[in-house]
């Protein structure tokens, strides 16, 4: 018992006291000695960044989380470099079986490769993998794996059209106070 509550506090703690605070240098130390998530060079996350457990969120360099998302841990998540996540948009990797008599939970671990832009509220929905160089238009909500440098949109998503596969820039968006 003194140990869920002891986990719960420090998820109300990230949630509502350190996603606030105007400085990515305390958040990301915080993320990474209490929550304990992987977070490279040059990768930040934005405030008002809400986490469902701690563990679970692994982050390559050059990256980026921008403002308001909801990312679910719970399942796991591995997100590569130069991954640009917009504004607002809801990563889940737990959901519960609607056919099941007890409501049972699923959970997958979610790769989001290299070069990845996620527009702004987009939800991707217990899905395994975002390829690499692929791009998720803004409110699209994804319930299938995006192939490789495919662009995707709508409700569900649907490749829409092929994004060049000669990508080489090198996200750096580090703001002072978000």
């Amino acid at each position: 018992m003194i140990k869920r509550v002891i986990s719960e506090f420090r998820l109300y703690i990230c949630n509502n006291i350190i996603s606030n605070i105007p400085s990515h240098i305390i958040r990301l130390h915080f993320y990474k000695k209490v929550m304990k998530f992987e977070i490279g060079h040059k990768s930040t996350i934005f405030m008002g960044c809400k986490f469902d457990a701690a563990r679970g969120l692994s982050i390559g360099d050059n990256s980026v989380i921008q403002g308001d998302c909801r990312i679910d841990t719970r399942g796991g998540i591995i997100i590569g470099n130069n991954v640009s996540i917009s504004n607002s948009t809801i990563l889940l990797t737990v959901d519960h079986d609607v056919t099941s008599p007890h409501f049972s939970t699923r959970a997958k671990q979610m790769v989001i490769e290299d070069y990845v832009w996620i527009g702004t509220r987009a939800m991707v929905l217990l899905v395994s993998k975002v390829a690499i160089g692929s791009v998720i238009a803004a409110g699209s909500v994804v319930t299938k794996n995006v192939e490789e440098y495919k662009v995707v949109a709508g409700i569900p998503a649907r490749a829409i059209k092929n994004r060049s596969n000669c990508l080489s820039y090198s996200i750096d968006y580090v703001r002072l106070f978000h």
